[in-house]
């Protein structure tokens, strides 16, 4: 892969690194600043553009611009300026979460101003502006920002995350928001000029707090096979047994009932967006809230997921990485093994399962299958349930592992901090494909 060497701003992998450095070869992340919830995800001119939370000063999180980097290809990323930065009387304190979407030749950009109203940003005010740019580099405010001023009744002030698609000769908008009673919802708003906002109502909320959540973040709405998926980041869920165990979700409602998208422990702000040739990819922060980050030591903090395909199969959302993966493969090999060092640090594997079988990276990663559960435990335990014993795809990247159950019927997505090439340990002697993965 490669970047532009314009701008200090988050890119991917640099081939000068040490090969035992956390830096991620085949994801984005920041060369040094932090990053989280990715924004803006849309193609324009040829590129898909994929815009991220930002800040560029330190590994930590501070006032947040938007970050930027294309691609012709979902995997090859170049680097562009920063697209946005706070300071003005409408963002002084943040360019918080949104979209991206087309409109007469221009891509447009719709963020939440984030403003706090006291020294100590224990409360604060947000609204809805817009930015666009011509050649999808350069972008510019709106000069009568903003176009959303504020909440509408029976919303506290937590507003944020707008989510903007075409539809019927019209812009739709759903955002994050908290009813006064505390529950986390979902509101609805229609333009004809992305200036213009009318308020719709309510699309969707949460039952009680402790089951679905104080707050929606980043939510997206789409249609999957003819049928309606509502994607969000609730905050607050109560742990409930098995489910539930993450500092905050990421899921999704197709009718009732909430359904949590990765089980891993760095999965959030999930967001989607619909390719040319008519796939929904998603892209997602590959972290979480709370963690140590140990690159910080290395001045760089936060990745994103690797780009996956959504499908949908009696109302259960899939995920797979997208086809381009085909783009990083070199020496591919099927190997009988119990106890192996892999080729690199860089490489895709993939095997059958069973009930009872046990996978181990390195003593830092544990995967086990038992009577259709499967347990994963890396900082904490996390389990997710299958119907069929059938197969699974780990993708491991420096400092990730992304693991794809039957499919994509289960997915697991964690950070794990390899300070060597991994050895893969089996419970049981085992054919796997191990693919190396280059840049």
């Amino acid at each position: 892969m490669f970047c532009q060497e314009t701008s200090p701003v988050a890119i991917l992998m640099r081939t000068k690194e040490s090969s035992m450095s956390y830096r991620l070869k085949y994801h984005v992340y920041p060369e040094h600043g932090w990053i989280n919830d990715p924004n803006g995800f849309s193609y324009f001119q040829g590129y898909y553009h994929l815009f991220y939370q930002y800040y560029p000063d330190e590994p930590v999180w501070g006032p947040m611009h938007w970050g930027h980097v294309r691609s012709k290809d979902l995997v090859h990323w170049e680097n562009l300026p920063i697209a946005l930065t706070p300071g003005d009387k409408e963002d002084l304190h943040g360019c918080f979460s949104g979209s991206a979407v087309e409109y007469n030749n221009r891509l447009y950009l719709i963020y939440t101003g984030n403003i706090y109203d006291d020294p100590e940003h224990i409360t604060f005010h947000q609204n809805v502006n817009i930015a666009w740019s011509e050649d999808g580099v350069h972008f510019h405010k709106y000069e009568n920002n903003p176009v959303i001023s504020e909440p509408p009744e029976d919303n506290t002030y937590h507003f944020r995350d707008p989510k903007v698609w075409r539809e019927d000769d019209h812009f739709k908008m759903i955002i994050g928001g908290q009813k006064e009673d505390g529950r986390g919802h979902v509101l609805i708003y229609q333009s004809d000029d992305l200036i213009n906002w009318d308020y719709l109502g309510e699309y969707g909320h949460a039952s009680t707090i402790d089951h679905e959540g104080k707050m929606w973040e980043c939510p997206d709405l789409f249609r999957l096979n003819g049928v309606n998926v509502l994607l969000m980041s609730p905050q607050g869920i109560k742990e409930d047994g098995e489910k539930y165990r993450n500092y905050h979700q990421t899921g999704y409602k197709i009718k009732d009932t909430f359904i949590e998208l990765d089980h891993g422990h760095d999965f959030y702000a999930a967001t989607t967006m619909l390719a040319p040739d008519g796939r929904r990819i998603l892209m997602a922060w590959m972290d979480m809230w709370h963690s140590e980050f140990p690159e910080k030591e290395e001045g760089w903090s936060g990745a994103m997921t690797f780009p996956r395909e959504l499908t949908i199969h009696d109302n259960h959302l899939y995920m797979m990485p997208v086809e381009e993966l085909a783009l990083l493969r070199c020496e591919s090999k099927k190997v009988e093994v119990t106890d192996y060092l892999l080729p690199s640090r860089q490489v895709e594997i993939d095997l059958d399962i069973y009930d009872g079988v046990s996978l181990n990276l390195s003593n830092l990663y544990t995967l086990t299958v038992n009577n259709h559960k499967v347990i994963v435990m890396n900082q904490t335990e996390r389990v997710g349930t299958i119907k069929e014993y059938q197969s699974m795809k780990l993708l491991i990247d420096s400092s990730s592992v992304e693991v794809f159950i039957n499919g994509g019927e289960l997915v697991f997505t964690d950070r794990v901090y390899f300070k060597d090439t991994p050895v893969l340990s089996l419970n049981k002697k085992m054919t796997c494909r191990i693919t190396t993965l280059s840049e």
